[in-house]
């Protein structure tokens, strides 16, 4: 779609290209759910050599999955959900609202904003740790030093403790006929339906009726293996797939209230003639900072606008 720039192309671009390809009945492969990927020019041009290592291990793990040899044939690819842009509320020194709990990396809210170019995640990891925490964390050390730092004996440990405890044996109590997996795909299957790459209100606002019904499913309905005083990884897997519960909620209702598309964040309603994303900076110049409310359908809005000093604030174009 955009040759000129190559790898540069947001993967938010290239990954609905692929979609849309497969949506129109032109995949690849037994299935037809792929697209190629054709490193034949890279081959000719730079040599098998050098993309061996660039992408050595790449390859042989295709080889493995596959059983086709990608030097010599195209790979077959389809994108897929394996990060969530934004993360957790930090302050200037990447303090999260608990205090002394930092949040480094992309496990805060990014500075990628709504997008980020492939292959660019060590990014925010290195300049956190590199050129933010080394300065930040000391100021909130400093005040403690020689004096005491309370124990696990204290009564707000305790209580984080036995809360922990109850939520964990509430999931090996349920005596339900469910596995976590299965609540974790039935899940994936609706986030990725409804809040994938492309996105609608009529879509949402399914899956904002669909989520709830299954959250209450696998609280009535999960079967955990196995019991809580050793390492018990469908315990664990249990524990994640009610975060991810929550997280799912959040997305869909953050991204049906958003309306316009703006970087990964694409609602077909909201696009130029073109198929670019038509952004809405007059309503939605901000960061959407929810707060836990007791209800994962019903969190607190907190919005803090973005100010440009350094850059202004222009639309995305490649054409």
């Amino acid at each position: 779609m955009y040759p000129s720039f190559g790898n540069l192309a947001p993967r938010d671009i290239s990954s609905r290209a692929a979609k849309r390809l497969v949506d129109k009945g032109q995949g690849v492969g037994p299935k037809k759910n792929g697209v190629y990927l054709d490193f034949a020019d890279a081959i000719n041009r730079l040599g098998r050599d050098v993309v061996e290592e660039r992408y050595g291990n790449l390859f042989e793990m295709y080889e493995r999955i596959a059983g086709e040899n990608p030097y010599e044939q195209p790979m077959r690819i389809y994108p897929a959900s394996h990060y969530t842009m934004g993360g957790l509320w930090v302050d200037y020194e990447l303090m999260t609202n608990i205090p002394g709990l930092y949040a480094a990396g992309e496990a805060n809210f990014s500075d990628h904003g709504a997008n980020r170019l492939g292959a660019s995640a060590l990014m925010q990891g290195l300049s956190d740790g590199y050129f933010v925490l080394p300065y930040t964390i000391g100021n909130y050390l400093a005040p403690m030093l020689n004096k005491s730092i309370p124990g696990t004996d204290h009564p707000e440990f305790k209580a984080a403790e036995e809360a922990a405890r109850l939520r964990f044996n509430g999931y090996l109590s349920t005596g339900g006929t469910k596995s976590p997996d299965h609540f974790h795909r039935e899940l994936g299957k609706i986030i990725w339906d409804y809040c994938g790459m492309e996105r609608t209100q009529e879509g949402l606002t399914k899956a904002l009726s669909d989520l709830p019904a299954l959250y209450e499913e696998f609280k009535t309905d999960l079967c955990v293996t196995g019991n809580g005083e050793s390492m018990n990884q469908t315990l664990e897997k249990a524990g994640r797939v009610d975060d991810f519960f929550q997280l799912g909620m959040l997305m869909c209702r953050d991204a049906l209230d958003r309306e316009e598309s703006c970087g990964g964040h694409f609602r077909s309603e909201y696009q130029t003639e073109e198929g670019e994303a038509l952004r809405d900076d007059e309503n939605y110049c901000h960061v959407s900072a929810y707060q836990w409310g007791g209800d994962p359908m019903k969190p607190n809005l907190n919005v803090e606008k973005l100010e440009f000093e350094e850059v202004h604030l222009a639309t995305r174009s490649y054409k």
